[in-house]
């Protein structure tokens, strides 16, 4: 996954550290068992470097994994963080199964008979799984929010309640912020650099957060999931239900925008260059300072940027005449007494341009085990009018089929979300002139 912050003062430090690793100033001790097969194959080293309330620079030091400790011969003001869930309680929690694990893998091996092996194997991954959940119940991570959420709150939202990758919460990065966010710091810069010997790896070079483990973590942790930073722009995926910019009132501040300019103080007062619907998920582009919004907002007002939305539509379109692909033209104003719905008006609504491809015809199961078809399509909007894509399904102007979990126009059934994202966007870079293309794939 990209990361979200700035790498040079960060990776200055972690060269620090290794260099007083290596001189012996600083002594990585193991405070796990002995493991023959990952002994010598390096650590990887992450630093983050945060303001403090006062804006006094600290920096913070780790290793991934939590197999080791510190000893410092050094007088200096970096601080290391320790493991979240250390290795002593990580074997507390795997003890009840263990003994009954290894005698099943004995067992499995030592029979021919594959329907046998079968029925051990799955009493294995049963207590298997028991013995991970354990481990993963004592892990819990501070939040940009400042909100403190257990690592199954934050599979359930991004992991759809399945269990993590074995080691999910040791990396240096959401360590690193655990710390950060805890104490009521603001990262201003972050690395991971690789130490060590491998095979597969570079010592001393770089590396991204992952995105098996920490890509789980990290959006729920900074409550964006940024695809994209860089000093002049930011790319994320929405979550459906997060309002894009502040509404009115103390129960809609908590959007984009604002999640931004706390992880990003420096971020100019009003940001957003586009909006998607609260309800609508995907790419969202966002500037940091005043002359790359004034470029982006020319270029979205010019119409040159390019969108794709992807939605399923609660019907089969081919049974209403609608074909393959095409274009329409609709006309649409804001209902003054039924704000903030938008109705039909050839005279005084604003045109919106839409077209369309029918990408296949398939079954979306509800929340509530009811399985109906649908379509699922995509959408290349040539205009930016209020709620376009949901008025041309829904309206009898458009396909007459609203989209999956429209509350405005359509069925929204308990558990539902609205089936629309915004799976493509593509726009020129506002410092480098660069044509930069983002493609993100829905969740459903």
């Amino acid at each position: 996954m990209f990361n979200p912050f700035r790498e040079d003062e960060a990776y200055s430090e972690c060269l620090k550290f290794i260099n007083q690793i290596k001189t012996s100033e600083i002594k990585l001790v193991q405070i796990s068992k002995e493991s023959l097969e990952r002994d010598n194959i390096g650590v990887m080293i992450g630093c983050l470097v945060c303001l403090d309330c006062d804006g006094k620079k600290i920096v913070l030091r780790t290793v991934s994994g939590n197999r080791y400790d510190v000893v410092s011969n050094v007088d200096d003001s970096s601080i290391f963080v320790k493991p979240i869930v250390s290795s002593i309680q990580i074997q507390e929690a795997l003890e009840k199964n263990d003994l009954k694990i290894h005698q099943l893998t004995e067992k499995i091996e030592s029979l021919d008979n594959s329907l046998e092996k079968s029925l051990f194997s799955k009493q294995r991954r049963l207590l298997t799984d028991e013995s991970l959940n354990s481990v993963f119940n004592l892990y819990s991570f501070c939040c940009a929010d400042g909100k403190v959420r257990s690592l199954k709150e934050i599979c359930a939202i991004t992991n759809g309640n399945n269990l993590p990758p074995a080691g999910t919460g040791d990396c240096c990065a959401p360590k690193l912020l655990n710390y950060a966010f805890s104490h009521e710091m603001n990262p201003i810069s972050m690395c991971e650099v690789f130490y060590g010997n491998s095979k597969t790896r570079v010592s001393f070079e770089k590396s991204s957060p992952c995105d098996e483990r920490c890509g789980l973590l990290l959006p729920v942790i900074l409550g964006l999931d940024i695809l994209y930073r860089d000093n002049d722009i930011l790319v994320i995926n929405k979550q459906s239900g997060l309002l894009s910019v502040p509404g009115r009132g103390p129960e809609k501040q908590d959007c984009v925008v604002n999640r931004m300019k706390r992880l990003y103080p420096f971020t100019m007062e009003q940001p957003a260059v586009h909006r998607l619907d609260m309800e609508t998920s995907g790419l969202l582009v966002l500037a940091f300072n005043s002359d790359a919004h004034r470029k982006l907002s020319k270029q979205f007002e010019e119409g040159v940027v390019y969108k794709e939305y992807i939605a399923l539509l609660d019907g089969v379109l081919s049974k209403f005449g609608i074909p393959e692909h095409g274009q329409k033209e609709l006309y649409f104003r804001l209902d003054i007494e039924n704000r903030p719905h938008q109705i039909w008006d050839e005279i005084y609504g604003k045109k919106a341009v839409t077209e369309w491809k029918i990408l296949d015809v398939e079954y979306y199961t509800s929340p509530n085990g009811v399985r109906r078809p649908c379509t699922r399509i995509l959408f290349l909007p040539h205009t930016g009018r209020t709620h376009q894509l949901r008025l041309i399904s829904s309206d009898s102007h458009g396909f007459g089929v609203p989209i999956i979990g429209d509350t405005l126009y359509g069925t929204c059934n308990p558990g539902e979300r609205l089936m629309l994202h915004a799976s493509k966007l593509s726009f020129i870079h506002p410092a480098t002139g660069e044509r930069m293309c983002f493609e993100c794939a829905p969740e459903f």
